[in-house]
């Protein structure tokens, strides 16, 4: 059996300074089980520099065109799962999704410019992360981490950041607040790799971004917001059109009275104005004792009640008998009997108060 190369006194001094240690692995023939328990164990070290999904290969492992191609298209599913979320119709100005998106566009860049530190693999994990929560509906928060051990420069603008987002109008300012984090981040993490000439491009990058966002925070006017219009409709149908002669039940109603009780149910099922209650009322003209004027109008107030329910009106609905009372006509002296009867024909009705929100 062929033995696993040993680190050498070189590569242990290099670790020691925080370099990467690699032990070389040399194929070990499974001629034992205890052979193959040892490849199980050096499990790691049969396919080197293989990625695991959705992440770029190691800056050394970059030297061939199959390798870079691969890392692209991490790229282009990342950036596929940004479309999808916007499709979904979440907005490409949203906060989050443009700071997936910045983080997303930050890493590519340094990538092709050959970055030989972590931040093209920083950045991209930031942005997936970001994805995943909206994916699965969560907050993906509003903080924005200084990745690859980036310095933190600039409070003054990370202080203008917190104020855009406290801001009325920064429903009109997040994508450029996002954005000019990631880019502080972005200079940030070149000033400790290659120096302040380096950080200096997204330095005014994020300056521009920031005055570019307060200045959309500040044109930004919300909309006012609008108060609901209470409305109170009342609806005055009449009784002889509603019901037969001293009737009061469903089975009661006339043809007339039916047509008028659903043209008022498809009215409230328009939708026009949202039902918060209704009040049914009955009432009788003044013929006949007061007992029984109560009784009927209670009734026939019930009955409209009970039809216009079991007719797609959802909204609570009371009802009540008043009688003779609120009289609207008199008809004093009204003589003879049938005269009287067509003169007291106003005071024999249903009333139907509406009171909605429009």
């Amino acid at each position: 059996m062929k033995t696993i190369k040993q680190a050498s006194s070189a590569d242990s001094s290099l670790n020691q300074k925080g370099k990467t240690m690699k032990l070389s692995c040399i194929p070990i023939p499974c001629r034992s089980v205890g052979a193959a328990l040892i490849m199980l164990a050096l499990g790691a070290c049969a396919q080197p520099g293989v990625p695991a999904a959705g992440e770029l290969a190691a800056q050394q492992d970059r030297i061939s065109d199959a390798t870079i191609h691969r890392d692209y298209g991490v790229y282009r599913e990342t950036q596929q799962r940004i479309k999808a979320l916007n499709d979904g119709g979440r907005r490409v100005a949203d906060y989050q999704l443009s700071k997936a998106q910045c983080w997303l566009d930050v890493s590519f860049h340094e990538y092709s410019r050959n970055d030989r530190g972590g931040f093209p693999q920083a950045a991209l994990s930031e942005s997936q992360r970001i994805i995943g929560a909206l994916e699965s509906g969560k907050d993906a928060g509003w903080e924005t981490p200084l990745v690859n051990h980036a310095e933190k420069l600039r409070p003054d603008l990370w202080a203008r950041y917190d104020a855009l987002k406290r801001s009325p109008g920064f429903s009109c300012a997040a994508q450029q607040t996002a954005c000019g984090e990631v880019e502080l981040v972005h200079a940030g993490n070149e000033i400790h790799d290659a120096g302040w000439r380096h950080a200096k491009p997204y330095v005014q990058i994020a300056e521009d971004l920031t005055g570019g966002a307060e200045k959309s925070a500040a044109g930004c006017i919300p909309p006012a917001p609008v108060k609901p219009v209470v409305t109170v409709e009342k609806v005055t149908l009449s009784a002889d059109a509603l019901f037969h002669f001293d009737k009061s039940g469903v089975k009661d109603l006339l043809p007339k009275g039916r047509a008028e009780l659903d043209a008022l149910a498809q009215k409230l099922a328009a939708g026009q104005v949202t039902v918060q209650s209704m009040t049914v009322t009955g009432y009788t003209d003044r013929l006949g004792s007061a007992a029984y004027n109560q009784r009927l109008s209670q009734a026939r107030a019930n009955t409209v009640k009970q039809y216009l329910q079991t007719h797609g009106v959802t909204a609570p609905i009371t009802a009540e008998g008043r009688g003779l009372q609120d009289q609207v006509e008199a008809c004093a002296g009204v003589k003879p009997q049938a005269a009287l009867i067509a003169c007291l024909q106003p005071n024999r009705r249903v009333e139907v108060s509406i009171k909605g929100v429009k």
